[in-house]
């Protein structure tokens, strides 16, 4: 029998910014960009860790190199950023960190 894939809820980021500064004075920290499937794995991960995790659409900003994430755009692939805050888990508290 086939594993279920799991859906990760995402957010729609502002263009103009506005929505990552508000994060990051709520005490957020953004942690990756990437493209499922590893984005709902990692994801799932962090929340294993203890972390609260926030899942928003990547949104391409400025002049840099966006090219990987435009072709997925366009074959229909979806990526995410992840942010992070330090959640009621054992976040941080393993003797092995």
């Amino acid at each position: 029998m086939a594993a279920m894939a799991k859906t990760i809820p995402i957010r729609q980021v502002s263009a103009d910014g506005t929505r990552e500064a508000e994060l990051l004075r709520d005490g957020w920290r953004k942690q990756t960009t990437i493209g499922e499937p590893r984005l709902s794995e990692l994801a799932e991960n962090y929340r294993d860790l203890g972390y609260e995790v926030l899942v928003e659409r990547y949104r391409a900003e400025g002049d840099g190199c966006n090219t990987c994430f435009d072709a997925g755009d366009a074959m229909g692939q979806f990526s995410g950023t992840i942010y992070l805050r330090e959640g009621t888990g054992s976040v941080g508290r393993d003797d092995l960190f």
